[in-house]
């Protein structure tokens, strides 16, 4: 049986937890077929495009006891760069000066990084090795981008053993500013535009109504009193004395 690349995660406790819950026939089917698809074990041009939007990412490590670690990393979109089929890498840029994940690595090499794309609702996992490059001025410039005020102190990189997508059960909707952007200028436009017509109908109204005073005024005050048209005593059907 060909060997499946999903062997980094489905380990025997992993199997076992399968098997009692139910989904392990699914998944041993297909390692039996030598299927690999989701997983892959090589950054295919399909993930490259995935991480090019990424301005995020989390990084798991643990330390060779075990204890494990979460960090989050962030930057301009597209700061995870591939280097090639199995390596990204990153700038680890000046933060709390903690050193977890720089301490685990240094004892324990595996590591995981988590790929999140809230507005689309994807999100991507990633097996693999890792470590800090702290004396590589050419690397260091390669991965850094310009323009970002950040003080880069090292390089962190990541050589992938093994990734696949994840279902989007769950993932709550999240959008940036930036992202938001288009939506908020179609809406500013459309504001406009009906405060425009807004204005116009408030001017039409405005107009008609003098209009109306206008005629209404004319109507109250009837027709002018002559010589030849007395007012007192007409019509009353009596004799004045």
């Amino acid at each position: 049986m060909k060997h499946s690349i999903s062997a980094i995660a489905f380990t025997s406790a992993v199997k076992a937890a399968q098997e009692r819950l139910g989904s392990r026939k699914a998944y041993a089917s297909m390692e039996e077929r030598g299927q690999q698809g989701p997983w892959y074990d090589v950054v295919t041009s399909d993930l490259a495009e995935f991480i090019a939007e990424r301005d995020s990412l989390y990084l798991g490590t643990a330390s060779a006891l075990g204890q494990p670690y979460v960090q989050h990393r962030g930057g301009p979109k597209g700061f995870i760069k591939v280097l090639d089929e199995h390596t990204l890498a990153l700038a680890d840029f000046v933060g709390n000066s903690q050193y977890i994940s720089v301490g685990n690595l240094s004892e324990n090499n595996k590591a995981f990084i988590f790929l999140m794309d809230y507005p689309n609702r994807h999100r991507v996992k990633i097996w693999g090795t890792a470590e800090f490059v702290d004396s590589d001025p050419g690397l260091l410039e390669r991965v850094v981008d310009s323009g970002y005020d950040a003080r880069p102190e090292r390089v962190l990189l990541f050589h992938v053993k093994a990734w696949g997508p994840n279902c989007n059960l769950h993932i709550r909707e999240r959008f940036t500013p930036q992202e938001m952007e288009p939506m908020f200028q179609e809406l500013r436009h459309r504001i406009a535009e009906l405060e425009g017509m807004n204005r116009a109908l408030r001017k039409r109204l405005g107009d008609a109504s003098q209009d109306v005073v206008a005629t209404e005024a004319a109507s109250d005050i009837g027709p002018p009193v002559t010589a030849e048209s007395p007012t007192e005593g007409v019509g009353c059907g009596l004799e004045c004395e």
